[in-house]
């Protein structure tokens, strides 16, 4: 009997697990098994390297073939174990060398034709066999660059079998036939390349402000407000504020991406990723899951970026009630009967809503056609859990025609405050130095009231747990955003004012009136001029409704008398 090993890489999630790939050529009448607890793409693979085979004039043994998937135990699926499959067959017909095997991960596909097809998942099944101190890697041509992404590998990219024959006999490797190339290197899954500047958003300053401290600390945001007053456009910009990626952030990220079969593009991409999946989504496409072995879902395509649910209402709500446990652990454990996949999930949630099913209910001149049953009930789609879960909550309106005037010639470009994004981002840098957290959203409530100075103004966060406006949770929720307020504005801890205007964005007070029981004050928010930060300020609480400041300096006390529902957002038509 001949026997020869190769290696190549089941993925249990984003974690890879080496598999022996044995092959033993005995007497026996001419068949093939294949064990080891494959799936049916894996167990068509005796068909697929037969065929590949015989088309570059080799036959396939004789007798009896036994191919052995080791661990036995562990499930094992999809068509990237072709090319171990093959390599340890033609080993032990002697057609290769087996000593070229011994320090050789394989990971790919063959077409019947012989040529060498892309999979997913290359990038994790190479940095699986870089931890097992495997140097070299043999994969499809088309995804080579995704696997040099690792450091210190030695990536072998072949287009087809012959190829690879060549590599494993240490002979120089043939050039590919015209159009030998199978397939072509899928591209990125992505927010468009096309420039999507902030000052597209004409006016919403409160909105702005509230999506800049968002991006500076890291927090969850809502948006709701009706039709056309820039809800979308102002979360397809929030990418463009944060920082680039980490090294180490961006690989998990790019790793990611390939299982999902978005492909990675040439070189390490550290901006960080988008996902908007539309409201139709399933379960398992937004969450992760599959039949037999798990794939990522949007919430881990968007980690360490932004995860964008437009119209979040119309969501299942057992998908929006899903993410309780990823919002809160930064990951998402998926069970199977054999297995448990695990994958990172440390997104930015953005919901945005209207506030009824005509998009109308809070638009002043304008007349809802809906029941007020229906209304609240819409409104209920969005579980207090989930609400709970969110930092900023911030209403949109529509405008004046004359302060959308004023707010065109203010507009601030996505450069200007994504400055003042990564000034705030490092100062949490230092602060979180020997943490393993980088930004304010991220780091736990024990941390913040134990290890940092205790903020000025707390009577206010007490007074609105007294009256049950503020959950545990929440408390936590008004440091972090008061934290960011306060790294904005350069202080060296929140002040009464930063706690004050935590409170207000944290129930969606800003452009109102106080709120009432809360003592919390209504939120101001006016902008001098580009390249300035909006300035931020809090009435006090009165029996009437206080004034509101407007970025043109002038106030009024009722904010939102004579408004237009056309004048809003560029895309409010």
């Amino acid at each position: 009997m001949s026997l020869a090993r190769a290696w190549s890489v089941a993925l249990i999630g984003l974690d890879g697990r080496l598999v022996e790939v044995e092959a033993a050529i005995g007497s026996g009448l001419p068949r093939t098994v294949l064990v080891g607890l494959p799936d049916a793409s894996l167990y068509e693979a005796r068909d697929r390297c037969k065929a590949a085979v015989a088309s570059c004039g080799i036959q396939w043994p004789g007798s009896l073939v036994t191919i052995n998937l080791s661990p036995a135990a562990l499930p094992k699926a999809g068509s990237g174990y072709d090319l171990a499959i093959i390599a340890a067959v033609l080993a032990a017909e002697g057609l290769v060398r087996k000593d070229l095997l011994d320090d050789t991960v394989l990971v790919g596909e063959l077409g019947l034709d012989g040529r060498v097809r892309a999979v997913r998942g290359v990038l994790p099944a190479v940095l699986a066999a870089s931890d097992k101190k495997f140097r070299r890697v043999i994969v499809p041509l088309q995804v080579a660059a995704e696997a040099e992404l690792v450091d210190e590998m030695r990536v072998v990219g072949v287009g087809n079998l012959a190829q690879l024959m060549a590599v494993l006999n240490g002979e120089p490797v043939p050039d590919l036939p015209p159009g030998g190339l199978a397939g072509e290197a899928r591209e990125r899954g992505r927010a468009p390349d096309h420039p999507r500047d902030l000052a597209d958003v004409a006016g919403q300053v409160e909105a702005r402000w509230a999506l800049e401290v968002a991006a500076a600390g890291r927090h969850h945001l809502h948006l709701h407000g009706p039709p056309g007053v820039g809800k979308t456009m102002l979360a397809e910009r929030l990418p463009g504020l944060l920082p680039d990626l980490p090294i180490t952030a961006a690989l998990q990220v790019a790793a990611v991406h390939s299982l999902a079969g978005l492909g990675v593009p040439d070189g390490l991409d550290r901006r960080p990723p988008y996902a908007a999946p539309h409201h139709s989504a399933t379960m398992a496409s937004v969450i992760g899951g599959g039949p037999r072995m798990a794939r990522p879902g949007s919430i881990s395509i968007a980690h360490a970026g932004v995860l964008f649910m437009d119209e979040a209402p119309e969501f299942n709500p057992r998908v929006l009630d899903a993410m309780r446990t990823p919002l809160e652990l930064g990951e998402v454990l998926i069970g199977r009967s054999e297995v448990q996949a695990r994958f990172p999930a440390q997104f930015q949630l953005v919901l945005a809503s209207n506030p009824c099913p005509c998009g109308l209910a809070t638009t002043p001149g304008a007349r809802c056609t809906c029941a007020p049953m229906t209304v609240r009930r819409y409104a209920e789609r969005l579980s207090g859990p989930i609400k709970d879960r969110i930092d900023i909550s911030q209403l949109l309106l529509p405008m004046r025609k004359s302060y959308l005037r004023q707010a065109l010639q203010q507009a601030e470009t996505t450069a200007r405050v994504a400055d003042r994004v990564a000034e705030a981002r490092a100062r949490q840098v230092r602060r979180f130095a020997d943490t393993p957290w980088s930004a304010n959203g991220e780091a736990s409530g024990a941390h913040l009231r134990t290890e940092l100075p205790p903020p000025d103004g707390l009577e206010a966060i007490e007074r609105a747990v007294s009256r049950g406006r503020l959950s545990p949770r929440g408390v936590d929720k008004v440091l972090r955003v008061a934290w960011t307020l306060a790294d904005l504005a350069g202080h060296d801890k929140p002040g009464a004012g930063d706690v004050q205007a935590a409170l207000a964005m944290r129930h969606g007070d800003t452009g109102h009136g106080g709120v009432g029981s809360g003592g919390i004050g209504q939120l101001t928010v006016a902008q001098p001029g580009i390249g300035q930060a909006p300035v931020i300020g809090l009435s006090s609480t009165s029996g009437e409704l206080p004034a509101r400041t407007h970025p043109s300096g002038r106030a009024d006390s009722d904010p939102r008398p004579d408004l237009d529902p056309r004048a809003g957002s560029e895309e409010a038509s």
